[in-house]
């Protein structure tokens, strides 16, 4: 068993063997195997939107799918109509001006774009800092890349504005080499923090300071629940486009996920270099879909006001009905996240056996924490997703599991789970 597990090591890519284990795979697969025997699994794990597209999007893709030459390849910057498009959205959003011509990159979803970016920045000895818990593609994008990645705690609680700006002081100045880039996200995935325009102007003078650009991913910018906070942008402090690029998303904003539309946007070196990697590696994407994200981005905003309010309805009903059942969840001043500490009888198990075991006795699905870092491993990510009545059925299966386990037993399962993950984490 131990020889074939060191020959398959040996078997692996460099660059595949860099990543580190994909904690999510466990319950990808508990949940595969679940569905496949029929069982009903209310998934809060992919942050998958479930919205359907606004009907004059869809509309708009009909249409010009209908034209002629539509068909053929496009432009790997992406079209000028939607760089346009966006570059009106900033402005009218942000109060930032933006040139579609040397500016703007449409990507095939910010994921894409981060990928990218990484390849057109990274050289072999490069340090990038990435706060821990953050969104994973924040990591790998660069371990693939062929960086070196620097973590540290994305910190909680009034002031982790605060805290942040110092440990990125402190690791800026200690490191060696000095780092290329910091990775911030706010609104965060998976903890829902938010950023105000103050910390963003002490972040753009500290990387001034240190020499580092930063990579903003402000995919969640249009999801919010304080209408007196909108979240900002990096973009908005003077001299920020000398050092930063931003990503956003039609993805959540728009309810679109599988039309893989995104940006990135600011410096121009950035960009530059982002458009000339694109330009070898796709043409991108399918003309009538950025057609008719430019149609999204341009037209009434009503869609963008229902998609928020679904997600806080959702928001209420999913802390309101879980704290009745005995699981108090913060609820979330943004994104489509909640942040969610595990129950205080299952604390002890940790976040990848905990989601084990509610999917398998609750039917309920939800994304590890420990998947997002070693900072999120006393934490799950529960996707707002399902409608009211999943919800509400969620927690009255979570309620059941609870008065069966008993405090004292979950207690009891829980550090023996701790110990074998323990035991598995040695094994790697």
């Amino acid at each position: 068993m131990e020889e074939t597990k060191r020959e398959n090591q040996k078997n692996l890519f460099y660059r595949i063997e860099r990543l580190p284990p994909y904690v999510f795979e466990e319950v990808n697969r508990l949940k595969a195997e679940a569905r496949a025997k029929g069982e009903d699994i209310i998934d809060f794990g992919m942050g998958n939107p479930d919205m359907p597209t606004p009907e004059p999007i869809v509309k708009k893709l009909i249409e010009t799918v209908g034209k002629p030459r539509t068909n053929r390849y496009s432009a790997s910057r992406g079209i000028i109509g939607l760089r346009r498009a966006q570059a009106a959205y900033y402005k009218r959003r942000f109060g930032v001006a933006l040139n579609p011509d040397s500016e703007i990159v449409v990507t095939l979803g910010s994921k894409e774009g981060f990928i990218n970016m990484a390849q057109a920045i990274t050289s072999p000895g490069s340090v990038v800092l990435v706060p821990d818990p953050s969104y994973p593609i924040h990591s790998f994008g660069f371990i693939l890349a062929g960086a070196s990645v620097r973590r540290f705690p994305l910190g909680a609680g009034e002031d982790f504005q605060d805290a942040f700006l110092r440990d990125i002081d402190r690791a800026a100045a200690n490191i060696s080499p000095p780092p290329l880039a910091l990775v911030c996200n706010f609104p965060c995935n998976p903890t829902a923090q938010t950023a105000d325009a103050g910390f963003y102007k002490e972040l753009v003078a500290l990387a001034k300071k240190r020499g580092f650009f930063i990579l903003s991913d402000l995919a969640y910018a249009e999801i919010y629940f304080n209408p007196n906070a909108p979240p900002p942008s990096i973009l908005e402090v003077a001299g920020a486009k000398d050092v930063s690029v931003e990503f956003t998303s039609m993805s959540k904003t728009y309810a679109m996920p599988g039309w893989r539309i995104g940006f990135a946007v600011g410096n121009e070196r950035l960009i530059h270099a982002l458009a000339r990697v694109k330009s070898y590696v796709d043409y991108g994407a399918f003309t009538p879909i950025q057609v008719a994200s430019a149609e999204a981005l341009n037209g009434p905003q009503d869609c963008v006001e229902e998609i928020r309010g679904v997600y806080k309805a959702r928001r209420d009903i999913l802390t309101d009905s879980f704290a009745r059942a005995g699981w108090r969840i913060p609820p979330p001043s943004a994104t489509m996240f909640a942040w969610a500490p595990l129950p205080e009888n299952f604390r002890a198990m940790g976040s990848l056996a905990f989601s084990r075991m509610i999917l398998k006795e609750a039917g309920i699905a939800v994304s590890p924490g420990a998947g997002f870092g070693d900072g999120g491993d006393g934490f799950v990510r529960v996707s707002l997703v399902e409608n009211p009545q999943r919800i509400r059925q969620a927690a009255r299966s979570f309620r059941n599991l609870m008065k069966a386990r008993g405090a004292k037993g979950a207690a009891r399962e829980g550090r023996g789970a701790r110990s074998d993950q323990t035991d598995k984490a040695s094994a790697h």
